[in-house]
């Protein structure tokens, strides 16, 4: 019984194992890479073995196709394989070689690794560890490369550095590399090196031949002897054989701790020179300026730049803020002579020149800003306002505090004409008038505190007295003074008191005995139609404002005229009537 039942299960398991269909050997598993969708239509030639130390067949091994030893060299088309092993697939037309490959192409280019898979029907090969491609213009130094014979392109994703014959260096994840217009298109994140620079970009497309690259991507080249100098761009063209950037979109020159933006930028590396074009903005964080316009350039080695096309600049406050608008601006540095080690920045403004800031505005045909001492000259007949006050001149001089954002004073030069209206509270043509050769104005808190007019210096000016019970202001009348230096005194930004020195000839009038003429000099040019109101004025050659209609009041005049002209008639001698005899 017990034997019976042993056979029985012996019989069942050779069943069993007699059903089971033997491990067959898959063959050949090529890398997707092999499966050319646009294979060569042309009949493909057999790959060729040339030399072999030894060979061998292995029924066991490598599906039972031969294996080459020893100084293996196969031929394809052309090019030239070399390798210390090399297992021939014959019906697939395909080769793996191991150890010491070379490929050598029809065209001259070679790639060497420790293994590498061709396919000859394709000409397609993959190379693998430590692969090195060398052609006349670099060097591909990667660990894994997939090379394509038909078009002539050899592409890796597994990291590499090529050495340019110029020689940069590039480091990337992935390329493609064509080597018949030896343009290389990388993919991702980007490095190139160079003596002077480095390129970081997204997506380069470089042209070995031209030296030209292209970018589409996000982009920066950074000057190595100085990093804080660098160009961006997000759309753009580099030729490293010119050193010329050209920079489409999103771009921007950095240079000496100043930033040129534009619609479309320019820049020469080895000049320093560079322009923009369209929605230029010239920015200088240091300075908490920028100036806007249509058309910019910068010289980096002389440290200066240029905006035209409707620019204006901006300089921004603590409190507030300056803007100015002329028909071209430059800037520059210069050493300062106290230190050699810093330097000093300014501003210049040509042709029509206008000025907005909240508690001051201006006018001139040209302007020059030492914005590092808080020195601004106005030249050729330039207009201040202040308030309820007017200065014109030659030309007037600004000095502020750069610290303390303060205007100190203001210097006038030639012709000095100073006007303030006598009581800004009421529309009353009444104001007190300065001039003199020379003028200088001190500032206290942003308002006129003295005014002191040297040469030649005349004055119109209102006497008022105050009841200091009541605190009622009455009008006495009018000073006429001429001197050789008046001192005024402003109080709560109103005249107070006029100090006539030198050769003093002073004499105040009673409104009822001095005309409307005689408050007036004959070239008094109060100007109410051409100050800017408003920042955006400062685009207006004019903003043509309607002029104030002032008041006049000259009844006590021709009241006491009258009566005097009546008291001088009735006083006239009579003539004594001739009778004829």
């Amino acid at each position: 019984m017990k034997k019976t039942f042993l056979l029985l299960l012996l019989l069942v398991v050779v069943r069993i194992f007699s059903q089971v269909t033997p491990s067959q050997n898959p063959g050949l598993v090529k890398d997707p890479f092999f499966n050319n969708p646009n294979p060569n239509k042309e009949a493909s030639k057999k790959v060729i073995n040339k030399h072999a130390d030894t060979f061998g067949v292995k029924a066991d091994k490598y599906e039972g196709n031969p294996v080459f030893s020893g100084s293996v060299v196969f031929e394809h088309q052309g090019s030239v394989l070399t390798a210390d092993e090399v297992v021939f697939y014959q019906k697939e037309n395909f080769l793996k070689a191991i150890g010491n490959v070379v490929l050598t192409t029809a065209d001259g280019n070679r790639i060497t690794a420790e293994e590498m898979e061709y396919d000859g029907n394709t000409e397609r090969g993959i190379a693998k560890r430590n692969v090195v491609l060398t052609d006349p213009k670099q060097t591909i130094k990667t660990e894994t490369l997939y090379y394509d014979k038909i078009p002539n392109t050899a592409y890796f994703n597994t990291g590499g550095t090529i050495y340019s014959n110029d020689g940069s260096v590039m480091y990337t994840k992935s390329a493609t590399y064509y080597l018949n217009t030896k343009m290389i298109d990388f993919i991702g994140r980007s490095n190139i090196e160079t003596d002077k620079y480095t390129i970081v970009s997204d997506n380069i497309k470089t042209n070995q031949n031209t030296g030209v690259s292209d970018f589409f991507g996000p982009t920066t080249i950074r000057a190595k002897d100085n990093p804080r100098n660098y160009v961006y761009t997000e759309l753009g063209t580099h030729n490293s054989k010119t050193n010329e950037s050209f920079l489409n979109k999103n771009s921007r020159i950095h240079y000496n701790d100043k930033i040129l933006t534009g619609d479309k930028l320019y820049y020469n590396r080895n000049t320093g020179f560079g322009k923009g074009t369209g929605n230029v903005t010239l920015d200088d964080p240091k300075e908490n300026r920028f100036i806007k316009g249509g058309y910019g350039e910068i010289y980096e080695k002389k440290d200066s730049a240029m905006v035209t096309e409707k620019p204006y600049a901006v300089k921004i406050l603590s409190k507030d803020s300056v803007f100015i608008s002329a028909d071209k601006f430059l800037t520059y540095q210069k050493p300062d002579s106290a230190n050699a080690l810093k330097k000093k920045s300014f501003l210049r403004a040509f042709r029509k020149v206008r000025i907005f800031k909240p508690n001051m505005q201006g006018r001139s045909d040209s302007l020059s800003w030492n914005e590092t001492d808080g020195e601004m000259h106005l030249i050729r007949k330039p207009i201040l306002w202040m308030g309820a006050k007017q200065v014109t001149g030659d030309e007037i001089r600004v000095y502020s505090d750069p610290e303390k954002e303060i205007t100190d004073s203001i210097r006038v030069l030639g012709n000095a004409f100073a006007i303030s209206k006598a009581d800004s509270l009421n529309l009353k043509d009444e104001f007190n008038q300065i001039k003199s050769k020379n003028m200088i104005v001190y500032l206290k808190d942003n308002s006129i505190d003295v005014a002191k007019a040297v040469g030649n210096a005349q004055a119109i000016t209102y006497a008022d007295d105050t009841n200091q019970k009541t605190k009622e202001v009455t009008r006495i009348g009018v000073a006429l003074s001429t001197c050789g230096e008046i001192v005024a005194q402003f109080i709560d930004r109103k005249l107070e008191n006029v100090d006539c020195n030198i050769g003093a000839n002073q004499d105040t009038y009673p409104m009822s005995k001095i005309s409307k003429d005689e408050r007036f000099f004959k070239d008094f040019n109060w100007n109410t139609k051409d100050r800017p109101q408003k920042w955006k004025d400062i685009f207006l050659d004019t903003p043509n404002y309607p002029e104030i209609v002032y008041e006049s009041d000259n009844s006590l005049y021709e009241r006491a005229d009258a009566e005097r002209k009546k008291l001088e008639e009735k006083n006239k001698p009579k003539t004594p009537i001739r009778v004829k005899k």
